[in-house]
C-alpha cells in the first residue's frame, strides 16, 4: 500500500473514532480502535523507511565522490547501517502482515485439586487484567467451574494488537507456593496450572470440512441459570481426522455456543499444523516446541516471600500482588530481551 494512501486511510479512522455512533458501540470502538493502530503503526514504519533510503542515497553519493580514506570508512558503516534498518523495517512489515493478532489462552488447573483450580482463576485473572492495561478486549470461550470459584479449565480469546505475539510465550507449567485457605495447619502447598496460547484461526487459515465433524449437544451442567439445565444448548464437536474434542457451554444459543466451540476448534488445528512444521524444520530445537506441549515449568509464584521468578531466564520480582493484578510488562520484556 502506498503511503498517501495509507496516509487517508488513518486520517479517515481518525475522524470516525470521534463519530457519536462509534463512540456508542464499544464493539465498533474496539474493532476501529484496533484498525486505527495496526495502520498508524504500518505508516510510521513506511515513513521510517523513506527517511532511510533519502540517507542511503546520500551515503552513496559520498562514496563516489569522497577521496578522504576516513570519511569513506565512515560512509561505508553508515550505508551498512542503513541498509540493516531498513531490511529490518521491511522484515516487520512482512511480519505482522502475515503474523496473528489475536491470541487464544487455555488455562487448565494441574496437580494440586482445588488450589490448582483456584490458581488457574488466579492466572485468568491476572491475563485479563494485563489485556484491561493494554485497552485489548477479552471474550471466554469456555469454562468449567467449581464450587469454590476456581476453574478446571477456562479457554478465552483476547483481542488487540499484537496480543498473541506478546503473549505466546506464556505457554508452558505455572507454578505456585502458599497457604491455601482451605489449609487449617498453615502448610505450604504447591500446586501447577497450565498455560497453552495459541494464534486465532480463520476460515482462511484453517478449512474444516463438516463432513469430519461429529456435533453433539447437551445439556449445560455449570451454573448459569435455570434454563441452561432444561435445553440442550451447549455444543459438544469432535474433528474426527484429528480426534480432537472441544465443548462450549457458555452461552444460552446453541448456534453461539457452535460458532464458540469451532473457533477454539481452529485454534487447536492451526497450533498442531505449526508444531508439525517446526518439527520438521528445527529438529534440533525441541525447546521451541516444548513451550506448546505444557511440560516445562516455566514459572513460580512464591506468595510466602513475594517472590515470582522465570526459570527459563532465572529471574525474580518481588512485587506477587501487582504481578498477579496483571503487571506482568515487566516479566513479558525480560524474557523477550
Amino acid at each position: 500500500m502506498e503511503i498517501e494512501e495509507l496516509k487517508q486511510q488513518v486520517q479517515q479512522l481518525e475522524q470516525d473514532l470521534t463519530s457519536p455512533e462509534v463512540l456508542n458501540s464499544q464493539q465498533k470502538l474496539i474493532e476501529m480502535t484496533k484498525k486505527y493502530n495496526q495502520l498508524k503503526e504500518q505508516l510510521e514504519r513506511l515513513e521510517k523507511i523513506k527517511e532511510i533510503e533519502k540517507k542511503i542515497i546520500e551515503a552513496e553519493k559520498i562514496l563516489k565522490e569522497e577521496k578522504d580514506p576516513e570519511l569513506l570508512k565512515l560512509a561505508e558503516i553508515e550505508l551498512q547501517e542503513l541498509k540493516n534498518k531498513k531490511s529490518q523495517l521491511e522484515s516487520e512489515i512482512s511480519q505482522s502482515e502475515k503474523s496473528p493478532q489475536n491470541a487464544i489462552i487455555e488455562i487448565r488447573a494441574g496437580v494440586g485439586g482445588e488450589e490448582a483450580a483456584l490458581f488457574a482463576a488466579d492466572l485468568f485473572r491476572m491475563y485479563s487484567r494485563y489485556a484491561e492495561r493494554q485497552n485489548w478486549s477479552l471474550e471466554i470461550l469456555s469454562a468449567n467451574r467449581t464450587d469454590l470459584g476456581g476453574f478446571k479449565e477456562i479457554i478465552f480469546k483476547i483481542s488487540g494488537p499484537k496480543a498473541y505475539e506478546t503473549l505466546c510465550l506464556e505457554s508452558g507449567v505455572h507454578r505456585v507456593q502458599r497457604i491455601p485457605e482451605t489449609e487449617k495447619s498453615g502448610r505450604i502447598h504447591t500446586s501447577t496450572a497450565s498455560v497453552a496460547v495459541l494464534p486465532e484461526a480463520s476460515e482462511v487459515d484453517i478449512k474444516i470440512n463438516p463432513q469430519d465433524l461429529k456435533i453433539d449437544t447437551f445439556r449445560a451442567s455449570s451454573k448459569g441459570g435455570q434454563n441452561v439445565q432444561k435445553v440442550e444448548t451447549a455444543v459438544r464437536i469432535t474433528h474426527l481426522p484429528t480426534g480432537l474434542v472441544v465443548s462450549c457451554q457458555e452461552e444460552r444459543s446453541q448456534a453461539r455456543n457452535k460458532e464458540k466451540a469451532l473457533k477454539i476448534l481452529r485454534a487447536k488445528l492451526l497450533a498442531q499444523e505449526k508444531e508439525k512444521q517446526i518439527s520438521e524444520i528445527i529438529e534440533k530445537r525441541r525447546a521451541q516446541i516444548g513451550k506448546a506441549k505444557r511440560v516445562e515449568k516455566i514459572r513460580t509464584y512464591n506468595f510466602p516471600q513475594n517472590r515470582v521468578t522465570d526459570h527459563r531466564i532465572n529471574k525474580s520480582w518481588f512485587n506477587i500482588s501487582e504481578i498477579m493484578d496483571g503487571k506482568i510488562d515487566e516479566i513479558l520484556e525480560a524474557f523477550k530481551e
